[in-house]
């Protein structure tokens, strides 16, 4: 069926593939293109591999290689692949042959040697070395397959022949070359022809298993040693079970060595710059790395001996304290000369190399007057901290409501009190009674009796008179509209010169203008500066200030703004999953000062853009923070 169908032409061809193509895709009117260029493959007679080139600039890859499968599995014969391979097998015995015919052209005649239709005696005698090889090889493999006896005319005839071919030339040395050439390959076509019709005989041959497997003799001394043949003593390599991070340990050393070749070969080349390094954009693959042996213990000896070294500095910058003198400050300046690799022992500490004048204990004199040694060292003066505070803070003093009122009686008998003393010495005068409607009668007495009237507006004015001097204490007391505003802002704002307070949030959707508006606001309101960057579901809000001003900022985005009210993506676009939006407080800490200015909004199209914002200020650890939090939630996610 497949002859039939390869047979048909192009026209008969098409509606078939037609068929295929509508049934492998699905469609009732696949492309008229791509049935022409399968249509034109099958013709063509092409291979599989070029068919689903030209096929996948239709479709992709897999359905290329797929509809090819169909197209050959249904349209291209075997016997057109069996003819191919011979054909394939034809040209390459064509080409071998090719390849040997200048083997066996003979060498062109020199002047002072014999005729090409003459053979010298060397050539004759290398004739007979190469028929000989021939001989002592077949019959070695005859000897291995234990088939000698099947074909002993063959050596024979070998033989035979070959000898009569050597008579014949040294004999009869006047023949041409092509009589010899044709009696070669007839004699070649003999040997052939003898071999083939007993192809068995070298495919059966087996080896003998009993002398195979058997193992060598075990040859040992006197001590035990392993001994060869030859008698010399054999190494045997023992090999120790292991860890693979041992393995992978003895590789990575194995390819930093041919690293480190490779850098030298590199570093004498003239146009090699190292301070030029390529930077790979992918995260790299986290594994275990396992730590070499006594990697802890010299960690912890170079610890022990640091502590030390701090202790004995201490030790005498606390005697150099005492007593005042800053004169022996040589010790605690002393370096060592030469610099030892990790784990080396120096053979002279540096402390001692200063007074011991040489390079070995050994050289050391007990006796010797050591002039100018002691205990003494100066130390710099330790600098302040940035954070610490210039003057000295003192935590306020609170007292409850009965000590409040105690306090507030004692201060105003004492007022009164002094007072007193100044009446009583006339420095003041003293103070007209203070009378009211209540106490008329009781304080002026007779003259109320006789004049009510006038004594009645007389009490009037002196209220209006005590009222009018109250208010105007009052009024004295009260701060200006200014000064309020000024008392606001001052309670409002912070010392931040000791350090100041960073919190970071992160919000899934900000594209709400109410919710930007509270955001924007409350920080100019409360003096904070800060930014907020727009960049999908990643929208960071940074935010600088004191720590009052980060608590009440705190709670504007945690706990007062409704941020549910508005739903988000998990990738940040429009076609993406659905999810509730919410606000997440990813780092709070201090700094030393502040990085950005008033508050400001920042739309970013890409992250290098958006981290690049950071970089400037010095803060692009902020974006890192939150973009590797929304990677983990991604994959969490997922």
């Amino acid at each position: 069926i497949k002859d039939l169908k390869m047979s048909l032409s192009k026209e008969e061809l098409r509606p078939q593939v037609d068929k295929l193509i509508q049934r492998f895709l699905g469609l009732s009117e696949p492309s008229q293109s791509l049935i022409s260029t399968a249509v034109r493959c099958l013709v063509k007679g092409y291979d599989q591999r070029k068919t689903v080139d030209k096929l996948s600039s239709y479709l992709d890859g897999t359905k290329a290689e797929k509809l090819t499968d169909q197209l050959f599995k249904n349209f291209v014969s075997d016997n057109d692949s069996k003819r191919k391979s011979r054909k394939r097998h034809r040209e390459d015995e064509i080409s071998e042959g090719k390849k040997s015919k200048p083997e066996e052209q003979p060498n062109l005649p020199v002047a002072g040697q014999p005729s090409p239709g003459q053979l010298t005696t060397m050539q004759i005698q290398e004739m007979m070395a190469n028929a000989q090889r021939m001989i002592e090889e077949r019959k070695k493999q005859m000897l291995m397959s234990g088939a000698l006896s099947q074909v002993p005319s063959v050596s024979s005839n070998l033989i035979s022949n070959t000898s009569a071919i050597i008579s014949s030339t040294s004999n009869d040395a006047s023949q041409s070359l092509s009589e010899n050439k044709a009696r070669i390959a007839q004699l070649t076509a003999m040997i052939q022809a003898k071999l083939s019709s007993k192809p068995t005989l070298l495919t059966n041959w087996k080896p003998d298993d009993s002398k195979q497997h058997k193992p060598a003799p075990l040859i040992l001394d006197s001590e035990g040693r392993t001994l060869d043949m030859t008698g010399k003593e054999v190494h045997l390599t023992h090999h120790m079970p292991t860890l693979k991070a041992n393995i992978r340990a003895q590789k990575r050393a194995q390819f930093k060595m041919s690293q480190e070749k490779v850098m030298e070969e590199l570093y004498e080349q003239k146009f090699y710059d190292p301070r030029v390094s390529a930077k790979t954009f992918q995260r790299p693959r986290k594994s275990f790395k396992f730590h070499d042996r006594g990697k802890f213990e010299q960690l912890a000896q170079r610890l022990r001996t640091k502590a030390q070294l701090e202790k004995l500095q201490e030790e005498i910058a606390q005697a150099a304290k005492k007593t005042g003198i800053s004169s022996a400050t040589k010790l605690a300046l002393i370096v060592p000369r030469k610099e030892y690799k990790e784990g080396e022992v120096p053979e002279v500490e540096w402390w001692d190399s200063y007074i011991l004048q040489s390079d070995n204990y050994d050289k050391y004199n007990e006796e010797s007057k050591l002039e100018g040694v002691t205990a003494l060292v100066e130390h710099p003066i330790q600098m302040k901290s940035p954070c610490d505070a210039s003057q000295p803070v003192f935590i306020p003093l609170y007292l409850t409501k009965k000590e409040r009122k105690k306090l507030r009686r004692q201060n105003r008998r004492e007022a009164w009190k002094e007072k007193q003393e100044k009446i009583r010495l006339g420095l003041e005068p003293p103070p007209e009674p203070k009378v009211r409607m209540s106490n008329l009668m009781r304080v002026l007495g007779n003259q109320a009796v006789q004049d009510p009237t006038k004594v009645e507006a007389h009490v009037r004015e002196q209220m209006a008179k005590r009222q009018k001097a109250h208010e105007e204490a009052n009024a004295a007391r009260k701060l200006t509209a200014e000064q309020k505003r000024e008392k606001k802002i001052r309670k409002l704002k912070e010392d931040t010169s000791t350090g100041v307070h960073v919190a970071v949030y992160r919000v899934l959707n900000l594209s709400n203008p109410a919710k930007k508006f509270k955001v924007e606001m409350n920080a100019k309101q409360l003096f904070m500066t800060g930014c907020v960057l727009l960049y999908r579901n990643i929208n960071i809000v940074v935010v600088e200030g004191g720590p009052n001003q980060q608590k009440k900022f705190k709670r504007l985005m945690l706990q007062r703004i409704k941020w549910n009210e508005e739903q988000a993506t998990k990738d940040g676009t429009e076609q993406g999953e659905k999810i509730e939006n919410r606000c997440i407080l990813v780092w709070e800490g201090t700094v030393v000062q502040r990085c950005f200015g008033d508050i400001l909004f920042k739309l970013c199209p890409t992250e290098t853009f958006a981290r690049e914002f950071f970089k400037k200020r010095g803060v692009e650890h902020y974006w890192d923070l939150v973009y590797g939090m929304s990677i983990l939630e991604a994959s969490e996610d997922s």
